[in-house]
């Protein structure tokens, strides 16, 4: 039977998730934290014992313009996707969820291989409909990632298995002098700056300061700020999160100068080293694209990020579970509010 968490329940649905294989960050309470502009709502099931065997944290916004709101699980439910009692189960509470806020869509992007043939054809017995993410960050979240597996392994033995040129440049930075250290909120606005550098040489839109100073506070001990100094001056940074077991890069960010000390890969070795400290399962380096054609744009990522020899991983990708079926076609069909809900989505996924 499905129930709503309560804040008697709340510290028992956050251990949940944290010890589940397939727990996630942004299934935390504490990620809803981040999303000032969404209310949040968490859905557990228990079996016959009492114990909980499913949960599914709820991000929910209102739609400018219309009474309807848009439910967001991101990388839920965190549950055995196969057992189709507690799919079914998580599915009643968040039609009763949507009830209640005038949902019109559920949307998911479950921490599912694309090979999982299994729970795909579950999760399409249940309601859900598979969408196309694309190849190149179309989705919410990426499709694609790096997952380094850590388990059993040592420092050496990680470090030994990178690539001989990644290794070379994480030496190199050390000769050249840059130094990793850990930071907290009075290095916000220097991150800030850097990935305000980023972006205008990327082209892709940045986070300010006040957003990653919210996040460090919500997060807590589970978040960390790693910047890269070269003659005293920051000229990289990265967030990461460790939640459960594993560890993500979330964001990244490096000055166009200094280039060639290579401050990045001292910051990955410093985060997969924390990853090892904390005992973690994976280290995800987050988003690389699909289409591995070296004329992509975004080849230099994948590059970077496969010479630490972590594995390449396929999700399944989105699914939606339509509660206004109707409204949610109009939508889809690339109306205003469509592109605004896609903007609203794409907004929490970082």
């Amino acid at each position: 039977m499905y129930e709503f968490v309560t804040p008697e329940t709340a510290a028992e649905f956050e251990s949940f998730i944290a010890a589940h294989e397939k727990g996630h960050f942004m299934q935390s309470r504490l990620w809803a934290g981040c999303k000032t502009a969404w209310e949040w709502a968490g859905i557990a099931v228990r079996n016959g014992e009492g114990q909980m065997v499913g949960a599914m944290s709820v991000l929910i916004r209102r739609m400018p313009g219309i009474p309807v709101s848009l439910m967001y699980a991101g990388r839920g439910p965190v549950c055995d996707l196969t057992d189709e009692d507690v799919l079914a189960e998580l599915c009643q509470g968040a039609r009763a969820l949507a009830k209640k806020c005038r949902g019109y869509l559920l949307k998911i992007d479950p921490d599912i291989l694309s090979s999982d043939t299994a729970a795909i054809a579950a999760l399409g017995r249940a309601g859900f409909r598979l969408r196309d993410s694309g190849k190149n960050f179309e989705g919410i979240q990426p499709r694609y990632v790096f997952r380094l597996y850590l388990s059993g392994r040592t420092e050496e033995e990680i470090f030994a298995s990178f690539e001989q040129k990644t290794r070379y440049n994480i030496r190199l930075s050390g000769r050249k002098g840059v130094e990793v250290r850990l930071c907290g909120e009075e290095m916000v606005e220097s991150f800030a700056a850097i990935m305000r550098e980023t972006g205008e040489r990327d082209g892709f839109i940045v986070r300010n300061a006040e957003y990653f100073r919210g996040m460090l506070r919500a997060l807590g001990e589970h978040a960390r700020l790693y910047m890269a100094f070269y003659e005293d001056k920051p000229v990289a940074g990265t967030l990461a999160i460790g939640y459960g077991d594993k560890v993500w890069y979330l964001y990244g960010a490096s000055s166009n100068s200094y280039r060639n000390v290579m401050p990045n890969y001292a910051l990955q070795w410093a985060m997969i080293r924390w990853a090892v400290e904390r005992g973690a399962r994976i280290y995800d380096f987050r988003g690389v694209s699909g289409d591995l054609s070296e004329d992509n744009p975004l080849y230099g990522l994948y590059r970077f990020k496969k010479g630490f020899n972590g594995d390449f991983t396929e999700f399944a990708g989105e699914f939606d579970l339509a509660f206004r079926p109707g409204l949610a076609f109009v939508l889809e069909k690339g109306q205003h509010l469509w592109r605004r809900a896609r903007a609203i989505l794409r907004g929490v996924a970082k």
